[in-house]
């Protein structure tokens, strides 16, 4: 067995056990150059297009501050959403320090945004021991027509219903979801198929730390390959009259693993929709849907195999055959660690498992977080944007060799953070810049710098949508204690594309949940109307389709959230298509 087969299968505390090995290896084969020849350009628009926001970190408390970069390593999130539903996506960003104002980027339709967050009601939500914003998901939760958020936080989360005039009203006590929980994913999605959108809430830290003002340091994770002593996970079903139920005993969905992504879809084709959770130190899980009344865990799917860090749970179609692919990111750090990331396919129907396909620049991206697939350059393949690093400084020094030594004590000494040595400004995988990832007949090549991104913030966030009305995806990415940032992608003139807007009969009006399959040509790509997707993150609503050379597509089947299952057919490119249920 190759020895980087080996350190996969170890998990994290195994893979620095043989730290030895990669110190004395050249790992250069596991990183690939950019492409000399960039087939399309990203360009960063963020300060022309009135992009002004930095992300703070909370303050942790002083019993945690040595190591306060691991503590508050999270809350730059990202969120696309037309939150007006003028045809022009918005942006809200999270920022984590109390005090500080989350931003809603309202689109001017002129290539610029402006802040509309404090007129809202969205921006004031930090407060220093009771909230740190960690994400956002967005959907019509009462079936009027517009869209409501879910601010998850560490402390208290929000449940912001959106009223006329975009102002936004805080219904999270009435609505039953004011019980304190760090919370660091959530999804949308109707598990019950009763016409309205329930929510799902993954939890990191343990509920009840304090991470602001706690004197007890025994915070951390009992086990880097397989920790089960995180916060709740939980499940609530919407009852369609503003309150919310907690079903999470009754659905088996009881989960205290440290959850990090959420991603919401119909895996078994059951025409019910399940749910896939990352979890950070251990194996991701896959829950599927029993009909509405409860979720099984999937066993035996090879998802076990590889103990890891899971953070992100992207979806997309990477080989036009019409099957969801799952991209899960995780570590990789050279001389330490090579988990690498994970891009399982889904071969349920055929062989009850998910296949990881993962190799190269896919499988090695540093210490990654949010990504998204998206057809960059429509060319009729979806490809793949990776955001990474970790803790970033402005030396070399490296908190690796130390993490080494933490990693192979006894959980009881590391569980307490009281014994983590203090970061004291050093990098631990810092400096990393983002990846794109190019797609081509199902084989990827990295071609970040060649096409124009080269930053190297800590990345978290990732967020897809065509911003601009160019019909080309642009990429949105959030940092960790850096800038919101907004890559504008290059309109391909002899390449087609189409846009399609679902539209829901019921109370779930986005369609939430929904599968389509779009026919072009040869090709067949499956695609999923998501609520909270990647890594603290949503995608718009709107489903983008790179058509290369053809000129349309054939047919478009449409698995409704409802069940039931339509067609359109003969959809021409260069336009966004409105599809509502039930009217062909």
């Amino acid at each position: 067995m190759p020895p980087s087969q080996r350190v996969a299968q170890l998990g994290f505390a195994g893979a620095l056990a043989v730290t030895w090995w990669f110190g004395h290896h050249d790992l250069s084969p596991l990183r690939t150059a950019p492409d000399s020849s960039a087939p399309f350009r990203l360009e960063d628009v963020s300060e022309a297009a009135g992009i002004t926001f930095t992300h703070q970190p909370f303050a942790v408390a002083p019993s945690l501050a040595h190591i306060d970069g691991q503590i508050a390593a999270t809350g730059a999130a990202v969120s696309i959403v037309d939150v007006d539903d003028d045809g022009w996506p918005d942006l809200y960003a999270t920022t984590s320090r109390g005090g500080a104002p989350n931003v809603l980027y309202r689109n001017q339709g002129d290539g610029t945004f402006r802040d509309i967050a404090v007129g809202a009601g969205l921006a004031a939500l930090n407060v220093t021991g009771a909230s740190a914003s960690m994400g956002s998901v967005w959907a019509d939760i009462d079936g009027d027509g517009d869209r409501d958020a879910f601010i998850y936080a560490y402390g208290r989360s929000f449940l912001m219903r959106q009223d006329d005039g975009l102002t936004f009203t805080d219904i999270t006590e009435q609505a039953g979801l004011a019980a304190r929980r760090n919370a660091n994913a959530a999804s949308w999605f109707d598990y019950d198929r009763d016409g309205y959108l329930d929510l799902y809430i993954g939890g990191y830290w343990r509920d009840g730390d304090d991470l602001w003002s706690t004197d007890d340091t025994r915070v951390m994770h009992s086990s880097f390959e397989f920790a089960s002593d995180a916060g709740s996970n939980a499940l609530f079903r919407n009852l369609g009259d503003g309150r919310f139920e907690d079903v999470t005993q009754s659905t088996g969905m009881t989960n205290t693993r440290w959850t990090y992504a959420s991603a919401a879809a119909d895996f078994d084709d059951d025409g019910w929709i399940d749910l896939y959770v990352a979890n950070d130190y251990g194996s991701e899980e896959l829950f599927l849907n029993q009909q509405g009344e409860r979720f099984e865990r999937l066993l035996d799917a090879g998802l076990e195999e590889d103990s890891k860090s899971g953070m992100c749970a992207a979806l997309g179609d990477i080989d036009n055959q019409g099957r969801l692919a799952v991209y899960v990111t995780n570590i990789s750090e050279p001389g330490y660690l090579f988990q690498g990331n994970n891009l399982r396919l889904n071969y349920l129907a055929e062989k009850g498992r998910m296949l990881d396909v993962a190799e190269g620049p896919v499988a090695d991206c540093g210490w990654a977080w949010g990504a998204q697939f998206a057809d960059l350059d429509n060319d009729g393949w979806q490809d793949l944007f990776v955001a990474n690093g970790f803790i970033s400084t402005e030396d070399e020094r490296s908190y690796w060799y130390d993490m080494t030594k933490v990693s192979g004590a006894l959980g009881t000494v590391f569980s307490d953070a009281a014994n983590w040595p203090p970061l004291d400004g050093r990098s631990l995988s810092g400096n990393e810049r983002s990846r794109v990832l190019h797609n081509r007949a199902g084989r990827f090549r990295e071609i970040g710098q060649s096409v124009g991104v080269s930053d190297r913030y800590d990345g978290r966030a990732v967020a897809v949508g065509d911003l601009f009305g160019d019909g080309t995806p642009d990429v949105v990415v959030a940092n960790q204690r850096g800038p919101l940032l907004i890559y504008r992608s290059e309109p391909q003139a002899d390449r087609h594309w189409l846009s399609l807007d679902l539209r829901g009969a019921g109370a779930n009006t986005d369609a939430v949940g929904a599968t389509v399959i779009v026919h072009f040509g040869e090709h067949s790509q499956r695609l999923v109307v998501a609520a909270g997707s990647g890594f603290c993150a949503q995608n718009d609503h709107r489903l983008h389709v790179g058509l290369g050379d053809a000129e349309g597509a054939d047919r478009v089947e449409i698995r409704w959230p409802s069940g039931t299952i339509e067609q359109r057919l003969s959809l021409k490119a260069g336009t966004v298509h409105k599809l509502v249920e039930g009217e062909n």
